[in-house]
């Protein structure tokens, strides 16, 4: 299996557009070189101070990688339904119900993705203004993944609301890999029991 088939949910496929799938799975790769970049940068930080030798630098360098993490995550996440989601609600409704708190939801969420583009490129417009120290260098570097993270939250949110519109929101998801090799294996464990 390749690494793109473990990356890409396949859940909820009625919801997405193969023609994304290329950019859920860069933004899974992304986020998790970014959260190695932050946990070798903590380590590197912690030694560094230990020996009595500091690297100042190392600081804007964890900062960096958490912020532009936590936005790259969260725009990946919308996609695959992990975040930003109200999964409890909606499933236990169906028909008119679940339709109706789905594109509430997903209007919810469009307004989040608004106020993170609008917000965040007023913020990356001031960090030109102030400077990160001891690089020097502005602050808007870590402001710039804001509006970016908003856009793709908001253009994830478009496809699954067009999609599930189109193709309704409520459908039974096939049963994982996993679980479905796990209870093949307990019902051969139990046919093998005399």
């Amino acid at each position: 299996m390749a690494i793109a088939d473990k990356l890409v949910l396949r859940r909820q496929r009625h919801l997405k557009w193969r023609a994304l799938d290329w950019l859920e799975l860069a933004l899974m790769l992304l986020c998790g070189t970014l959260c190695f970049g932050f946990s070798l940068s903590v380590t590197a930080d912690i030694v560094t101070r230990t020996i009595g030798h500091p690297w100042l630098w190392l600081q804007e360098v964890t900062s960096t990688l958490f912020i532009y993490a936590i936005f790259i995550g969260t725009a990946a996440a919308t996609r695959r339904n992990d975040h930003l989601y109200l999964t409890a609600i909606s499933e236990a409704l169906h028909g008119t119900p679940r339709l109706i708190v789905e594109v509430v939801i997903r209007i919810v969420v469009l307004g989040v993705a608004f106020c993170l583009i609008w917000y965040g490129y007023q913020n990356y417009l001031r960090g030109f203004g102030s400077f990160r120290l001891p690089s020097g260098t502005p602050i808007a570097s870590l402001y710039a993944i804001i509006p970016l993270s908003g856009v793709l939250i908001g253009l994830f949110t478009i496809e699954q609301l067009v999609n599930g519109l189109r193709n309704g929101f409520d459908h039974p998801e096939p049963p994982d890999e996993d679980e479905a090799h796990s209870a093949a294996a307990t019902d051969a464990q139990t046919r093998a029991r005399p």
